[in-house]
């Protein structure tokens, strides 16, 4: 009895070590992986500090546009894009938004940038956020808040109001507590056909569309904007751009015929390219345009001179969102940039053709 004992004794203790043994050889690996993660990362950030100076400090070579092939590459000034449809002017991604912008007669609008999601009976939507709350009354219609566009059919969300909480610049809410047969046409639910079958009757559009979904709805949104774009000839006249990369693998693999814009890895990749001005072949790079901000997490200066000139060497437009401040319009115009989206399409129309 006393040996029996010892032997589970002894196993016990060889069991403590065996743990033991193991939770050191897993701090000792966590300790690895961590030590390398930060290596990458303080390479990287060198990298990118270096580049912000390259950047700046030389523009490099200016191509001429004019031998460029890519359609959104323009050949004088930037191109006026209606944010959201206009986003600071009218509520945005509604109809009213797009009236407003096509039917004012003080400025014109080139390319208009929207949203999409798709919804539980596979219709295209606009839309900007994953949920209905900030721009729709769906809290109170629906009874709960979080509620997504992939949740509800088209039916049920034309009783919305989508310029419930559209604030002028004064601070007013012209279109709040509008319901049922109160609420106009113009500011209800609007299709991917709706919006595209107004404008196309209404003048020689671009547009810039966003996926907003992800995964197996993403795939779906992908698989009915290639439709619908293919039915009215537009898709050379569409850049498709998502923030999901399964969506861009999957539009890549299934519609290489859609032009794109590019993802948020290959931004840094092509920026990095640009301030070492590492010339890749022009087929190392699957996008057909740049749609990027000024400034990203203080990190990636894009606007610069030089990354537009990489980029038209490149084929490649440069898309610029979203500009709102009139020096900033100007400056972007200046240097060569193909597009700037604005919130005021107004005020980037006549800083840009002043």
């Amino acid at each position: 009895m006393v040996d029996y004992f010892y032997i589970l004794l002894g196993d016990e203790i060889v069991s403590k070590k065996r743990k033991n043994n193991k939770k050191k050889s897993n701090k000792k690996f966590l300790k690895r992986v961590v030590k390398i993660v930060s290596s990458v990362i303080a390479i990287l950030l060198v990298l990118m500090l270096g580049a912000t100076v390259l950047c700046y400090a030389s523009a490099g070579e200016k191509p001429a546009k004019e031998q460029m092939t890519n359609p959104f590459i323009t050949t004088d000034k930037a191109l006026v894009s209606a944010h959201r449809s206009g986003a600071d002017i009218a509520p945005e991604n509604t109809m009213m938004a797009f009236e407003f912008c096509v039917e004012n007669e003080d400025f014109n609008v080139d390319t208009f940038e929207f949203d999409l999601h798709i919804t539980k009976d596979d219709k295209l939507i606009l839309l900007h956020d994953d949920t209905l709350d900030r721009t729709t009354n769906s809290k109170e219609e629906f009874g709960k808040e979080d509620v997504k566009p992939s949740e509800k059919t088209y039916e049920e969300l034309s009783v919305l109001n989508f310029g419930e909480n559209f604030e002028t610049p004064n601070g007013e809410y012209p279109y709040r507590n509008l319901r049922g047969e109160d609420i106009p046409k113009n500011l209800k639910v609007v299709l991917l056909e709706e919006v595209l079958d107004y404008l196309q009757a209404n003048g020689d559009f671009t547009y810039i569309i966003e996926i907003k979904d992800k995964g197996e709805n993403g795939f779906k949104a992908a698989d009915e904007l290639y439709r619908i774009l293919k039915e009215k000839n537009l898709l050379d006249k569409v850049v498709f751009g998502t923030f999901n990369g399964d969506v861009t693998k999957y539009v890549d693999e299934n519609y290489p015929d859609m032009l794109r814009s590019s993802s948020i890895v290959e931004v840094v990749l092509f920026y990095l390219a640009a301030s070492y001005n590492i010339d890749f072949n022009d087929s190392f790079y699957k996008f057909d345009a740049l749609q990027i901000p000024t400034n990203q997490y203080g990190v990636l200066m894009l606007g610069s001179e030089r990354v537009v000139n990489y980029a038209h060497r490149h084929n490649i437009a440069v898309q610029y969102w979203t500009i709102n401040e009139e020096d900033e319009i100007n400056r972007l115009n200046e240097i060569g940039a193909d597009c700037i989206m604005s919130d005021v399409p107004d005020l980037a129309y006549d800083v840009i053709n002043k």
